[in-house]
């Protein structure tokens, strides 16, 4: 066993990568305070092929030193847009005709694994100690769910990105290339 090149890799340039499909999917961060999330949902965006970041509220943007040096540069490939609040990237969703999901545990929520994933879908994420605002619940159509069987009934904002960024490029990218 041996690590793989990068020209093995075939990794795209940040050219090649504005040029290629992305997913018809908006990840929304919900007030996010560390820096380092946001630039870990920068990455975890840019390897699934994530269409665009909603960035809303207290959630820094780039450029910024720190979002840069967790991103490695995702945050220079991944489209993203500001909002003031979350319910003004709700309406804007809302508007381009996606459907809402919160990933949160709540009443009705339905187990990641359960899930099906469509086109034009935005998922919230929610700050780091109250997770998604009250304020974006009414503009849900559901919401989603990672089980977890631990001591804790919470995972990091950027490592639950990740498992739901997976989730997502599984059934609708590499499910629809088989």
């Amino acid at each position: 066993m041996r690590k793989l090149s990068m020209e093995e890799l075939h990794r795209l340039s940040k050219d090649q990568y504005k040029e290629v499909t992305k997913l018809p999917v908006v990840v929304v961060l919900d007030n996010i305070r560390s820096l380092s999330n946001v630039g870990s949902v920068f990455r975890s965006a840019d390897a699934f092929r994530i269409g665009e970041l909603f960035l809303c509220g207290i959630t820094a943007c780039p450029p910024h030193r720190e979002i840069h040096k967790t991103a490695l540069g995702a945050d220079e490939t991944v489209p993203w847009r500001y909002f003031a609040t979350v319910e003004e990237a709700c309406k804007e969703l809302r508007s381009l005709g996606y459907r809402i999901y919160a990933v949160e545990q709540v009443e009705g929520s339905v187990m990641l694994q359960d899930f099906m994933a469509e086109p034009n879908m935005a998922f919230i994420l929610g700050n780091e100690v109250d997770g998604v605002s009250d304020e974006s619940l009414p503009y849900c159509d559901g919401a989603v769910e990672i089980p977890q069987q631990g001591t804790k009934h919470s995972l990091n904002v950027s490592v639950c990105s990740g498992i739901i960024m997976w989730h997502l490029f599984q059934q609708l990218f590499l499910n629809r290339t088989k």
